[in-house]
């Protein structure tokens, strides 16, 4: 009786962890925020948006109702890591939830759900070793129906935003010249490093390299040469972590400490060290539709003068 009991109790609570995971915090947006002293000394701050994994699918309005509304915080830059569609007709849902942030200066990387459609898979698959789920990627990539990103990513150009796929950029915000390099997604091994290789520019007031996937070998390059601010998204923070415990897993080879929020790169800090913000992204897979002690999240980070 006692045993039956146990496992009715842990049936119960499974089942309400599920509606839980699936019925509110799945849509419990959020804004965290964060001061990062990146700046020289006595710099007026500025407010980078850090937006990231969308993931979003025709129908999903109270996220891009929410997205919308960032606007009003009226950030100096906006940065987008990737990942916004979930299916072959959301670009519209996209623009449309970006649409007032596009007025704003902005730039942007893809990663791989920008470039194909989300498939079902068995979400233990995530608890095996990353290279057995690299090498699963290749294989689904060989059957992936491609999603529209060359219309989604002429759509952001046209609206001002840089993009920063394999590629360098700069612009001018609030007064301040900030120099980005970028990378298309190193989860898909697309990320060229070769094509953003060099120092970077000392000249500009901030330098920042932006990945969808925050794969040590890219963060290490843009540290190697001299990018101070490095953003990212793709972990989901984990997506389903345990209560005093954290993330299970990063989905890259980055350590769990530092699946979301703002760190030190490498971790060991020291001088020359980069600040690294990991974003947990506002979205899921269409097929897992569920999070657990991890809101989705967009960021508002705030530069400061570094003390």
């Amino acid at each position: 009786m006692v045993v039956k009991q146990v496992a009715l109790g842990a049936a119960v609570a499974a089942a309400a962890g599920l509606a839980y995971a699936a019925g509110y915090e799945v849509r419990s947006y959020r804004l965290r925020r964060f001061d990062v002293p990146v700046l020289a000394p006595g710099s007026r701050p500025l407010r980078v948006l850090h937006v990231s994994d969308l993931h979003l699918i025709p129908g999903q309005r109270s996220k891009a109702a929410w997205v919308r509304r960032l606007a009003a915080l009226e950030p100096d830059l906006v940065v987008n890591t990737g990942d916004n569609l979930a299916h072959p007709d959301a670009v519209p849902a996209v623009l449309d939830a970006l649409g007032p942030l596009l007025a704003l200066p902005g730039v942007f990387v893809f990663g791989s759900n920008d470039y194909y459609r989300p498939q079902p898979k068995n979400p233990a698959r995530y608890l095996r070793s990353l290279d057995d789920i690299l090498d699963e990627n290749a294989r689904d990539q060989a059957g992936a129906v491609d999603l529209p990103w060359k219309e989604l990513r002429d759509e952001l150009r046209s609206g001002g935003w840089l993009d920063l796929n394999n590629a360098h950029g700069s612009l001018t915000v609030d007064g301040r010249r900030i120099a980005f390099a970028g990378v298309d997604d190193p989860h898909l091994g697309r990320d060229r490093l070769e094509d953003i290789a060099g120092p970077a520019d000392s000249s500009a007031d901030l330098t920042v390299g932006v990945s969808h996937a925050p794969y040590l070998r890219v963060l290490d390059h843009f540290r190697a040469y001299g990018y101070r601010l490095l953003l990212a998204g793709h972990t989901h923070g984990g997506q389903l972590c345990v209560p005093g415990f954290g993330a299970l897993v990063t989905n890259c080879d980055l350590d769990r400490k530092r699946v979301k929020g703002v760190s030190r790169h490498p971790a060991v800090g020291g001088a020359d060290a980069a600040w690294l913000h990991v974003s947990a992204g506002l979205g899921t897979s269409p097929y897992a539709p569920v999070r657990f002690a991890c809101p989705p999240e967009a960021t508002l980070l705030t530069l400061t003068g570094s003390r």
